[in-house]
């Protein structure tokens, strides 16, 4: 019995020493930045006790700092269960949150707020939650952008940050790799191109960077090259190596003559500590923006700005403010030709953990970040957005799931549906009305079609039949002006609106509607009198009435519409009077009506007021109402053509 007890403490033993010398190795792993591999370590440890709070402290950070959050929840909800505190009650909550279970993960920043006084962190706590909350809100920033996965791009491994140049498309991949990232335990990740024309990319046929060699054992990532196609500048990092630099930092290549240059490391990496990445050239190439978690920022990793130099090298980095930065992380920036800014960020409301965003001005110049949407962003990492022909097309980077591998290639497309088009066709007919009455075709008139804008439209002589023909747009607005030597000129207004079908309800591309209108031209001739119609006085009153004033309106488009023109415009009465009353009641009915025309834009000096009394009766032994009717009216004629 003894002897079996002795046995049984010497496993336990053992077991114990084991137990410690995992812990330590444990340890080692988590500090020098290998953290799948700690997290396997840490997993044994677990296995054999799993309320170890020390191992599930370990594998929670160790997904979260290797971009994994999603998979620490269990690990962080131990953690808040046994030995709560502000860290592991937030960044459970952000665990939640980057899998969507978005009511827990609130419930979680809820109970971090307990754990602290610290503003900065709370602050920081509120803003997760009021992230979710206006999550609810977004809406497509391209609601006919369609995504698709580039299946034939694609391996099991990583494939992301597309950048084409120059007919290639460069990206960063996993393919090839000959060792493992111990952060990730995924391959190491190199340089590689393929011809490319728009999104059609030439698959078979895929090359590891030719412009220089991709080095082993560490990480190639995002690649940016200038729109002049002679600066090549990439992240390079994780190596294990003692003797290289501790960060991942930018590293430049230049084209000299016969080819690029070995890759250098570039000054805006500033102290070797810094990690700096995801590299971008502005659209002219002057400035380079990039992020960094160097100090000056607003927490996590911040967007930097570098402006070229006269000897082409980069100035000072700028952070580019809190607008765009966040307490989270800002990564992969894209400036575009129209002044807006694109970037990934898990610090701005969002569907879970990396989103897309864009920056950009209002009318006011205030600048405003907007989520891409659903239809560009999932609940995992959406990045690395790069236009081929913007902002139509382009690529972009995910890891969603259903993807082909780890981080994938998606390509965009505007899928709008092409609207149905409606031309309006216009027959414009020009006539004369001849002295019996009769009306006949006008041709050689010249008709000028003017838009809303009262810019012309279209303009030409009428044919053998006075026709012209105008193609119009539909629910809009025009001006039709005809004129003629010998002839009134005449405008007249035209409507498309009321008169084409809805676009909606048409099932062919292109639907021409056909219309029709007439414009009928009076001779000019010198001296001859037109009677106004309708031009009616209260009894013994010359003042204009609402009715005579509608009437008069009509002979005020006359003059407008030939400005050349001069007239006399005559008041006549019947015989019922006096001849000294009526000649002077005529004359001041003649000028109330001139006065009118000059109050409506008419220049004096085109007016002449004439009143003629009883002198020029038509029906001279008028006895009826009818009759006396006739012989008071209103007239004007021509008196002058100036040149």
């Amino acid at each position: 019995m003894k002897k079996h007890f002795l046995w049984i403490y010497a496993l336990v033993l053992l077991a114990f020493v084991g137990c410690k010398s995992l812990q330590e190795k444990g340890n080692d792993q988590f500090l020098s930045g290998q953290y799948q591999y700690a997290i396997n370590t840490f997993t044994q440890i677990l296995s054999q006790d799993s309320s170890n709070l020390e191992a599930n402290q370990f594998i929670a950070e160790s997904y979260r700092l290797s971009n994994r959050i999603e998979k620490s929840e269990p690990y962080y909800r131990q953690l808040a269960e046994k030995d709560p505190s502000f860290s592991s009650y937030f960044f459970l909550g952000q665990s939640l949150k980057a899998q969507q279970k978005n009511e827990e993960a609130i419930q979680a920043f809820e109970k971090a707020k307990g754990y602290t006084a610290d503003d900065a962190l709370l602050a920081r706590n509120q803003r997760e939650i009021e992230a979710i909350k206006l999550a609810e809100g977004i809406e497509d920033y391209w609601p006919n952008h369609v995504l698709v996965n580039y299946t034939e791009l694609n391996t099991l491994g990583a494939d992301f940050s597309p950048v084409l140049s120059e007919k290639f498309l460069y990206f960063t991949s996993g393919r090839q790799a000959s060792a493992i990232y111990p952060a990730t335990g995924t391959p190491y990740l190199k340089l590689f191109r393929a011809r490319a024309d728009g999104l059609k990319v030439d698959v078979g046929v895929i090359q590891p960077l030719p412009e220089f060699r991709n080095e082993e054992g560490l990480n190639q990532g995002s690649i940016a090259i200038s729109p002049d196609g002679n600066t090549i500048i990439y992240s390079r990092g994780n190596s294990t190596s003692p003797k290289d630099y501790p960060e991942t930092t930018l590293f430049a290549s230049y084209f000299r003559g016969a080819g690029f240059t070995q890759p250098i490391w570039m000054p805006v990496n500033g102290e070797e500590n810094w990690w700096n990445s995801t590299p971008a050239f502005s659209p002219d190439g002057s400035e380079l923006y990039f992020a960094s978690n160097r100090p000056g920022g607003y927490g996590g990793i911040d967007l930097w700005k570098a402006t070229r130099l006269a000897n082409s090298d980069f100035g000072n980095p700028v952070n580019l403010g809190s607008t765009i930065n966040t307490p989270g992380n800002e990564l992969f920036p894209r400036m575009t030709p129209d002044g807006k800014f694109f970037f990934a960020s898990d610090g701005h409301p969002g569907f879970g953990k990396l989103d897309l965003f864009v920056a950009e001005k209002d009318e006011s110049g205030k600048q405003l970040i907007r989520n891409l949407g659903k239809n560009i962003n999932s609940k995992d990492d959406d990045f690395g957005i790069f236009f081929t022909e913007y902002p139509k097309a382009g690529f972009i980077s995910s890891n969603r799931e259903g993807g082909v591998g780890d981080d994938d290639i998606y390509f965009f497309e505007d899928k709008t549906p092409k609207p149905k088009i409606v031309n309006v066709l216009l027959n414009v007919f020009i006539k004369e009305e001849k002295a019996d009455g009769s009306i006949a075709d006008l041709p050689q008139t010249r008709v000028v079609l003017y838009g809303s804008d009262n810019k012309q439209q279209g303009g030409d002589f009428s044919n053998a039949n006075g026709r012209v023909r105008f193609t119009m747009a539909p629910e809009s607005d025009y001006t039709i002006i005809a004129s003629k030597g010998g002839y009134f000129s005449k405008s007249i207004p035209y409507t498309t609106k009321g008169k084409t079908p809805d676009p909606a309800t048409l099932i062919q591309d292109v639907t021409n509607v056909s219309l029709d209108t007439t414009i009928v031209l009076d001779q000019l001739i010198l001296e001859k009198s037109i009677v106004l119609d309708n031009i009616y006085y209260d009894l013994d009153k010359a003042e204009i009435r609402p009715d005579a004033a509608f009437e008069l309106d009509k002979l005020v488009k006359i003059l407008a519409d030939n400005p050349s023109i001069r007239i006399e415009l005559s008041s006549h009465t019947d015989s019922r009077s006096s001849d000294a009353y009526n000649l002077n009641l005529s004359q001041r009915r003649a000028q109330s009506a001139v006065d009118y025309m000059v109050s409506k834009g008419i220049a004096a000096d085109r007016l002449v007021a004439k009143g003629y009394g009883e002198s020029q009766l038509i029906i001279k032994d008028a006895k009826t109402e009818e009759e006396h009717q006739v012989n008071r009216r209103t007239e004007f004629k021509v008196i002058e053509i100036r040149e």
